[in-house]
């Protein structure tokens, strides 16, 4: 169900007094929610044809300023508008907002009215679209993962984020117990996903001190980023709501395991699961393994969808579950790709490379760009790797740093055949600034190796 109103339902929670107010959206390439908060009659009267944007908020970074080297956007060119148009189907209740609805928009241009090409959700919709035309649908879940801490993010952020004190103090990955001292954020977080049209399935501890994990029903491509992105938001709101904080950053402290994003993925052909094959090895069809060997040939050229920032690659270690190498498994969470639901109809691919702060839209397309350009090449799939994959000195690792990532993305010819030269250098272009921006930095572990003994 990718939303619960419509407008003739949103007029009569209007006219009841139930909303009043209505958040129009557009997701940057953060994968943040940016947009404006309508008067409930405003937006029934004309808000829910089109609203407007500055176009700087496809050419920023995590911090809001303005990095030049953009073609699509800049101060020569003066900044200007974007058209925001409501996707109505996506409009839905935000119960834990009181009195409020949510509907995304897809971007367009001030002038033309034709999609921006490098919009996360036309991305997405478009590497959709080619599956389409072959007959096919991507579905698709993700896991989120992420961090609870005690104090709201303004007392944090006036402590400069120093002596961050989990809101757990022990390991809980499925312990109930622990998982109990959360639940005045969880349960709500669950009940008003649920609530808002997001089809959560459970949530759980996660192997680290106050890391949780939020799992929610697969969906088609389009819906399922849809789902991330509003759960993520979701769990932001309602942390500060209750005094505390969530972070999605990957890797927060040296010390601590790191939070994921993993992706599950599979096919469908005529509502039938196209990547299962009951005769084939692994219960996987010949779809399902030109697709799989797809990810994998090119999972060095979409790293950087999946791991965006300096941050992100602090995540990939060995003996933390995050995963170093560009291999499939059975079932083996040592892999970057882990084959899931073996033999059964549910088979599908598990990506584990992913971190907590990825654009789903982004890297979702991504892969599902890498998948059909297996499937075009015929490519074979090797057998499944066995063992302790972090040991194994002879396939191939993904990139270790954002700087390696940029230069895959750059040269990257299958994402520039699927999203076209003008995307992939705009982000190449955003994967430089935040290299920039941090080779400009002096961090704290310089400081205290180097201020005495340099």
């Amino acid at each position: 169900m990718p939303a619960n109103l419509t407008l003739e339902t949103l007029a009569a929670k209007a006219a009841s007094g139930e909303i009043d107010t209505v958040l129009v959206a557009m997701v940057d390439m953060q994968g943040r929610l940016m947009g404006k908060r309508y008067h409930v009659t405003n937006f029934l009267e004309h808000g829910h044809h089109e609203t407007h944007c500055c176009n700087y908020l496809l050419a920023t970074d995590l911090v809001m300023s303005t990095p030049d080297g953009y073609a699509a956007t800049s101060w020569a060119k003066g900044y200007g508008d974007y058209v925001m148009q409501p996707d109505l189907s996506t409009l839905r209740l935000m119960p834990w907002l009181p009195g409020s609805a949510l509907v995304l928009c897809d971007v367009l241009d001030h002038h033309t009215h034709a999609p921006v090409p490098h919009s996360p959700r036309e991305m997405l919709r478009r590497q959709a679209a080619r599956l389409e035309a072959m007959g096919l649908e991507a579905m698709m879940a993700t896991e989120l993962e992420f961090f609870l801490f005690e104090g709201d993010y303004r007392d944090l952020q006036k402590r400069g984020y120093r002596d961050l004190v989990p809101l757990n103090g022990h390991n809980e990955d499925y312990n109930l117990f622990q998982t109990t001292k959360e639940e005045r954020v969880m349960r709500p977080l669950r009940n008003h996903l649920v609530g808002a049209g997001v089809p959560v399935e459970n949530s759980k501890g996660e192997a680290e001190t106050g890391q949780q994990e939020l799992n929610i029903r697969y969906a088609g491509a389009l819906d399922c980023a849809d789902h991330h992105t509003i759960a993520k938001h979701a769990a932001k709101e309602i942390a500060w709501m209750n005094g505390c904080s969530a972070t999605f950053l990957p890797k927060w402290a040296q010390g601590k395991v790191g939070s994921s994003s993993h992706v599950h993925l599979s096919l469908w052909e005529d509502g039938e699961p196209a990547f299962h094959d009951p005769k084939g090895e692994h219960g996987m069809s010949e779809t399902m393994r030109s697709f799989t060997a797809g990810l994998l040939a090119y999972a060095r050229d979409y790293t950087i969808f999946l791991a965006p920032y300096v941050n992100s690659y602090k995540r990939f270690a060995p003996g933390t579950f995050a995963p170093t190498k560009a291999v499939w498994s059975v079932d083996n969470r040592t892999a970057g790709f882990r084959l899931c639901g073996e033999g059964t109809r549910g088979v599908r691919m598990e990506c584990r490379i992913g971190g907590s702060d990825m654009n789903p839209y982004l890297a979702q397309a991504a892969m599902i760009a890498a998948g059909i350009k297996g499937m075009e090449e015929g490519l074979a799939l090797a057998a499944p790797y066995e063992g302790d994959v972090y040991a194994s000195a002879d396939v191939v690792e993904i990139p270790r740093a954002l700087r390696d990532a940029i230069e895959t993305l750059r040269g990257s010819t299958m994402l520039r055949e699927a999203f076209g030269d003008a995307v992939v250098d705009h982000y190449v272009r955003c994967g430089e600034w935040e290299q920039e921006e941090f080779d400009r930095a002096v961090t704290d572990w310089e400081i205290e190796r180097g201020f005495e003994r340099a």
